[in-house]
């Protein structure tokens, strides 16, 4: 019987792995702390936030942030209209990226060269915000739900991806086959690639659903109507624009100083909420695809 030899570490192996650890440690202790920090300062009462002595656990633990966020109508009007405009723009991007990527990874699709420069053409040169605002005013899309979904819909790095995926996963062999047998294209995209292409459709989900979830800058363009707010303008508004009535003695503002403190974490806390609930479900398709999407892409 022949025992396994294990190779020791010479001293050089040694050091160069505790400077890793060291460095690791401290990307873990930077990216966790601001997490932990947040999620504190959410649970903690107002008036331990505002005097700082809220720097890593709760103090004085208290919900008045959530119950706050949760009476504020403005809030959830905004969350709802983040959900819509993720779930929905979400399915539209994924599919127009499938329909156009498939095509393009076809080696009898004519013209595909051409009509991939002028994709990455799109991607190196833009045509600018006014130009794009006019074009979406032009659409009677302004001050509509489309506005928020449309122009945003198509990623060209996304293309890129999805595209290699299909290059490397869908032999011509199955598709000379699938037609052979009197499959459509239709058919053959429908039944036999997307079930092949989970873990691209994972990858393409999760990045458009965190694009459309944290956007709010078309938003700040496009809309008018409160009613149509995403969540991330809400949040900005209550961040940056604090009100204040100038009927309210100094304990009264003191107070909703704080109270504004405090939801502005719990805000936080509340609007990545999604992200990482949605994470954990793709996460194995999410590593296959993003690596067997970069190669050559």
């Amino acid at each position: 019987m022949i025992k396994a030899r294990s190779v020791k570490n010479t001293f050089g192996d040694k050091v160069f792995l505790t400077i890793v650890y060291i460095v690791l440690s401290l990307l873990l202790i930077i990216i966790l702390y601001p997490l932990i920090y947040i999620i504190s300062s959410s649970i903690s009462s107002p008036l331990a936030v505002s005097s700082g002595k809220v720097w890593l656990w709760p103090v004085d633990i208290s919900l008045k942030g959530y119950k706050a966020i949760l009476s504020n109508s403005e809030v959830l009007v905004g969350y709802a209209n983040s959900l819509f405009y993720t779930v929905f723009g979400t399915l539209v991007s994924v599919t127009l990226t499938v329909v156009l990527a498939y095509p393009l990874s076809r080696k009898t699709f004519f013209g595909k060269n051409i009509l991939m420069i002028f994709i990455l053409f799109t991607m190196l040169f833009s045509g600018g915000l006014i130009p794009e605002y006019l074009l979406v005013k032009d659409l009677h899309m302004l001050d509509t739900r489309w506005s928020m979904i449309i122009p945003k819909a198509i990623a060209v790095w996304q293309v890129i991806i999805a595209r290699t995926f299909f290059q490397l996963s869908i032999p011509e062999e199955l598709v000379e086959a699938s037609e052979m047998d009197g499959c459509s294209d239709l058919r053959f995209l429908w039944s036999v690639v997307l079930p092949l292409a989970k873990p691209i459709i994972a990858v393409l989900v999760l990045m458009y659903a965190v694009f459309q979830w944290n956007s709010y800058f078309d938003a700040m363009i496009y809309l008018k109507s409160a009613s149509l707010f995403p969540l991330q303008l809400v949040l900005r508004d209550i961040i940056i624009l604090n009100t204040t009535d100038s009927t309210m003695n100094a304990s009264q503002l003191m107070q909703l100083q704080q109270l504004a403190d405090l939801m502005k974490y719990s805000l936080i806390v509340v609007a990545s909420l999604p992200v990482l609930i949605i994470y954990p479900f793709v996460q194995k398709h999410f590593m296959k695809g993003v690596l067997i999407g970069s190669i050559k892409g």
